[in-house]
């Protein structure tokens, strides 16, 4: 019986726990805050549930223009819709732990051995659990990432603040200052905005989220904007410093921000230093990042890699098929090598944007031959039904073949629909397939197959 011992509990790790323990394998995960990790416990689950009830504010906002208007209660309010915020967090915490729990049984139901504790590797097949010491067939490093810090921006948990300590604040930020643009700072800006905080967005590029679809970013920002949100562009924070009663943010150009509270969110790095990985021959990248193969492999024998940790994609779902794609290697089964391509991504604002496959600039700088349709979501009939008007669907397909290479959707719930398209690139199906496959009616993904007859005729330009 061969034994693998796992160093992290978050999607990377319980996962490849999860597929070797069906596989027969002896199981250990190590992991020092419990099953899930820092995904479940502080991170993903957390803001995403934060996110939903901002969601849900911000539709009862917006429903006044369906005509659904709030003329108070008994308590003789007026129509305000407000946040508790200790209880919305309450709630947010508790969701974690419960997640953390349903892991939890779940591994023990496999037969998985949980410790709780810091994990060290002492060479390739030797782990330290605290002060245990585990003798492993096989290894797989899974510790994740933390938010990176900026010099003169250092968190104080009270007023500058990383998205980790968001939920001990007793009231609402009255004035949050977000410091980056990228999916995380534009998730969280979006959430505190719907839920009623006035939102300065400090960006250091010329739009927000620089690597996601242009159009779809650019739809982003103007619904931030029409909401109210301040985005200050093309300027990178200097400082961010204490007030008397906030914060001050000076940026590079000299322009100043100040606000109540400010929300630190330039990047992640990667926990990698200080458990032994260069001494058992795990090679690192420049920036910490632990270097692996398309089969998850480090340089050292037997030891393998999944997560943040390896920076491949700091995504859950990537995090997990890496983790598996380890253990089915390490164990001898069939195994296909992690396709980039094929994986499916979502910026959980509102509207969510989701995409699969090529990108739109591959496709416009004549790196990858595409044929290109976008339909806009406001004529959907169901989007109109809702009221939904901002947001599009757009799919890339080959220009001969009509195999289809990858989509991008602005929706609500687009994280949803999006498995549609990400089925279709993953099984190199055309658009011919998709126009003839049956879709609701009226339905958001009934935009998807019309998408796909529009790209049904001999030529589809922009």
């Amino acid at each position: 019986m061969s034994r693998i011992v796992i160093i992290g509990g978050g999607p990377g790790g319980y996962e490849a726990a999860l597929m070797a323990a069906q596989l027969g394998a002896q199981v250990t995960v190590v992991e020092q805050d419990g099953p899930g990790g820092a995904c479940v416990l502080t991170d993903c689950v957390p803001s995403k549930t934060l996110i939903a009830t901002s969601v849900r504010r911000q539709a009862l906002v917006d429903a006044q223009g369906l005509g659904v208007h709030y003329t108070g209660g008994p308590d003789g309010d007026v129509g305000g819709i407000q946040v508790d915020l200790p209880l919305v967090n309450k709630r947010v915490k508790e969701l974690a732990r419960a997640q953390s729990a349903d892991i939890a049984a779940r591994l023990a139901a496999e037969g998985v051995e949980v410790v709780r504790a810091a994990g060290r590797l002492v060479d390739p097949q030797v782990v330290r659990a605290g002060d245990r010491t585990i003798r492993a067939d096989v290894v797989i490093v899974a510790t994740g990432a933390t938010p990176r810090i900026l010099p003169g921006a250092e968190p104080d948990g009270e007023r500058i603040l990383t998205w980790r300590q968001l939920y001990d604040l007793e009231e609402l930020p009255e004035r949050l200052i977000v410091v980056g643009s990228g999916v995380t700072g534009a998730e969280f800006a979006g959430a505190y905005r719907s839920l009623g905080s006035d939102v300065t967005l400090v960006s250091s590029r010329d739009r927000m989220m620089p690597n996601e679809d242009a159009d779809g970013a650019e739809v982003l920002e103007e619904v931030y904007r029409r909401r109210g949100m301040k985005v200050m562009g093309r300027s990178r924070a200097k400082s961010v410093e204490r007030t008397a009663d906030g914060v001050r943010v000076t940026l590079e150009d000299g322009r100043v921000a100040e606000g109540t509270h400010c929300l630190m969110t330039v990047g992640m790095i990667p926990n990698t230093h200080g458990i032994g990985l260069e001494e058992a021959g795990v090679h690192l990248d420049k920036h910490g990042f632990i270097q692996v193969d398309k089969v998850s492999r480090t340089s050292a024998p037997g030891v393998y890699a999944a997560g943040d940790c390896t920076g491949v994609l700091m995504l859950a779902s990537v995090a997990a098929m890496q983790g598996r794609i380890a253990v089915w290697h390490a164990m001898g089964e069939a195994v296909q090598p992690l396709r980039l391509p094929t994986v499916a991504s979502t910026v959980f604002t509102d509207p969510e944007i989701a995409a699969v496959g090529v990108s739109h600039n591959q496709v416009m700088s004549g790196e990858v031959p595409a044929n290109v349709v976008k339909l806009p979501l406001n004529t959907n009939p169901r989007a109109k039904m809702h009221g939904f008007e901002d947001g599009f669907i757009k799919l890339f397909c080959r220009p001969h073949t009509g195999i289809i290479l990858g989509g991008v959707i602005v929706a609500p719930r687009a994280s949803e629909l999006i498995l549609a398209v990400s089925l279709a690139v993953q099984q190199r199906l055309t658009v011919d397939q998709m126009a003839h496959t049956f879709s609701v009616y009226p339905s958001l993904s009934g935009s998807i197959t019309e998408a796909a007859r529009r790209l049904m005729q001999p030529l589809v330009t922009l």
